[in-house]
């Protein structure tokens, strides 16, 4: 019998779970608002599967970071019940650290730059051939840059269905700032995990250092724009050839 590869059983695992919180949502628009970016990124994933194969580690922390996304997306980011959870235990988190909000779209903001700014790496680094400085650096960028994006795509899905809809989906809670502090969070989760990882290749990688060093160093001593031009039409021109 042939056994089921690691892969295959998150997707399995993830689907059974989406599915179960598939289960009357709070506000139904605004669930499937919010599972049309998950929809297609799983399928990219599916698509890709035999042409790009992640790591174990990315394909995990993807379905760790999704399986978060998927509890927001049944309650909106901003009625999650996380104090009636911890309430039945007899701790309440909003009084423990003085929030007066909900606070669970503020972590799965952090976990997005956390846990998907090492499956970026692995582009970076595979695709790009990214070394040293730049491996850690570029995908903080790009979680950066998501971030915005996103934000961007909120607001404007916001603006296009208006109404309770969109403040459902836009989850401020009143706070005028909620976007940046979105975005200033998954760039402090980016920079953590790119510090752990560097943290785990400094320790077990021997020419770590090195290589750090190599990546800084300059390639190559000729200026591009109007330089780099002007070789391109020298060379296009048969009189120069």
């Amino acid at each position: 019998m042939k056994t089921i590869e690691y892969r295959t059983k998150l997707l399995i695992l993830f689907v059974i779970w989406w599915v179960i919180w598939a289960i009357d949502p709070s506000h139904f628009s605004d669930w499937v608002l919010e599972n049309v970016l998950t929809v297609f990124f799983i399928a990219a994933l599916i698509f890709t599967r035999n042409k790009f194969r992640l790591s174990t580690v990315s394909y995990t922390v993807m379905f760790i970071f999704l399986c978060m996304h998927t509890i927001g997306s049944h309650y909106t980011y901003a009625e999650v019940p996380y104090e009636a959870w911890t309430g039945s235990l007899g701790f309440s988190i909003n009084d423990t650290f003085g929030f007066e909000r909900n606070h669970f779209d503020r972590l799965v903001h952090f976990s997005f730059g956390l846990l998907f700014a090492y499956p970026m790496r692995e582009l970076f680094m595979r695709i790009a051939k990214s070394e040293g400085a730049w491996s850690y650096y570029f995908p903080l960028e790009l979680v950066m840059s998501l971030s915005m994006l996103y934000e961007l795509v909120e607001w404007g899905a916001a603006v296009l269905v208006g109404g309770e809809l969109g403040q459902a989906y836009l989850g401020t809670q009143g706070d005028i700032w909620d976007a940046h502090k979105d975005m200033g969070l998954a760039t402090v989760g980016a920079a953590v995990g790119m510090l752990i990882v560097a943290g785990i290749n400094w320790r077990y990688q021997k020419d770590f250092a090195q290589e750090f060093k190599n990546s800084l160093k300059i390639k190559s001593d000729t200026p591009l724009g109007e330089v780099k031009l002007r070789e391109y039409k020298a060379g296009r021109d048969p009189e120069n050839n």
